[in-house]
């Protein structure tokens, strides 16, 4: 999946390019790792001195990605590492 609208991203030499909104030309390439949903949450209301007790839960969906490359051309940087550059299990 490509990401077009980038806010900001760094440059080799440690420039920072900020986008007014987005950076004209830089792309981010992301795969997407799974879909899931996070921790359930307890919303409860309750009114001192009055038969009022609302118990209601919630459990916000979330996207994981990975983030493979940024940028576009020559001042792009990749991000995959392979099992032998020490490449990290990414959990939830």
């Amino acid at each position: 999946m490509v990401i077009d609208r980038v806010l900001a991203v760094a440059k080799d030499g440690g420039d920072l390019a900020v986008g007014t909104p987005y950076v004209e030309g830089e792309k981010v390439t992301v795969k997407i790792v799974r879909h899931g949903r996070g921790k359930k949450i307890i919303v409860f209301k309750f009114k001192p001195k009055k038969t009022y007790r609302r118990k209601q839960g919630h459990r916000q969906g979330f996207t994981q990605v990975v983030v493979e490359k940024i940028g576009t051309g020559s001042g792009s940087v990749n991000l995959q590492k392979t099992e032998e550059q020490g490449g990290e299990n990414i959990g939830a």
